[in-house]
């Protein structure tokens, strides 16, 4: 019986998968047309890795894919399709996410919505770098340099270099991460990030985490006074200033005042070490300059790396709440008109190219991008 209810489930898992990837995929491509750039087959196996990934995802939480706005699944899967992040590579480059998204103005009656969030993963950035580093040939394979090893570090000459020696043990935690990178012009050059440089990482985590703190001083920091913000500001600052005060990433992560704002990817032992490298590998890729050669391009990676998306929404988060997507607590959850066909997916996707279309004509061409 439960054989035949799994056979069930996975029959229903897909045909939601090939519905979904009926009416997206084709809207993909034209918008992708539209901005003149190529939807190859890489783009598509890319789109349908990411939508197989999501109804996966919406389909073992309990939820219907059907309430996931459809504008804002649009989005993700034109920004995988253009920055060509694969979900299915092991390890992975991108990953997924449902929110509860508060969508109404600050005062206003919450108005929830499920949306799913898009995110890099560290082999994406390799993934990144490697396509669009500027005069980049190849990317190496990462060095993991241990504390038990030798590593003596690459010196400078003028313009010559003495590449770094690197000898393994295989022993005691990941200190430093190296990276060999092959230009156009033939040189290579070895960019190394520190353990040290992750605890500034950490410290990002976890002052984003403290964003709907109010330790306390009031139930809602929406409805809290001015005085009360003051007095929240205080306790952020305060918390701020220890986690510079300990300096040390494993000094953080042992701090029990700090605990509860740590999430359990950087706290529980099986995970920790991996976000840290993953940390430390993100900082090197990040720092490469890359040339996408398109505009629209740009502007997605830009919105999805985690600095300046945040910074690009610092006013949106002020107005808006967000938490985790719990299924067992609908009642929380004041749904939109959710469409239940792919007639209703296509009209809402419609929709919004023809109010693209309508402020296209009354702003200059060359801040039409912000549209995108």
């Amino acid at each position: 019986m439960a054989e035949k209810n799994t056979q069930v489930a996975n029959k229903e898992y897909n045909t939601g998968l090939n519905t979904y990837l009926k009416a997206y995929v084709p809207m993909i491509q034209k918008q992708i047309a539209e901005d003149g750039e190529t939807f190859d087959d890489y783009s598509r196996y890319c789109v349908v890795a990411a939508m197989g990934e999501i109804i996966s995802m919406v389909h073992n939480s309990g939820a219907d894919p059907s309430t996931i706005n459809p504008n804002n699944l649009n989005d993700i899967l034109l920004s995988v399709a253009r920055l060509k992040l694969n979900a299915n590579a092991v390890p992975r480059e991108c990953y997924f996410q449902i929110r509860n998204v508060n969508v109404a103005g600050k005062g206003q009656t919450p108005k929830w919505e499920k949306q799913v969030e898009f995110n890099i993963e560290g082999d994406g950035y390799d993934a990144l770098t490697a396509r669009y580093g500027r005069g980049v040939k190849k990317v190496y394979p990462f060095w993991a340099v241990r504390e038990g090893d030798t590593f003596v570090p690459p010196k400078h000459r003028g313009l010559e270099v003495t590449p770094p020696e690197w000898e393994e043990s295989g022993q005691g935690k990941v200190v430093r991460v190296v990276y060999p990178i092959e230009y156009t012009d033939g040189h290579i050059e070895y960019h190394v990030s520190e353990r040290a440089d992750v605890a500034k990482n950490l410290a990002a985590h976890i002052n984003n985490n403290m964003q709907n703190e109010t330790f306390g001083i009031c139930a809602d920091r929406y409805k809290a006074t001015d005085k009360q913000k003051q007095e929240i500001a205080a306790k952020k600052r305060e918390i701020m200033d220890k986690i510079r005060e300990l300096g040390d990433v494993e000094a953080i992560l042992s701090c029990e005042e700090l605990k509860p704002y740590i999430s359990p990817s950087w706290s529980e032992y099986q995970s920790q070490e991996s976000m840290i490298i993953r940390k430390m590998r993100n900082n090197i890729m990040k720092k490469i300059p890359k040339d996408f050669g398109s505009a629209a391009v740009a502007h997605t990676y830009n919105m999805i790396d985690d600095g300046v998306y945040r910074e690009v929404h610092e006013e949106i988060e002020a107005n808006a709440n967000k938490e985790e997507f719990i299924p067992a607590e609908p009642e929380r959850i004041e749904e939109k008109p959710a469409p239940k066909t792919v007639a209703d997916v296509t009209a809402g996707v419609k929709e919004k190219e023809t109010l693209k279309a309508e402020k296209k004509q009354d702003v200059p061409s060359f801040m039409q991008m912000e549209d995108m």
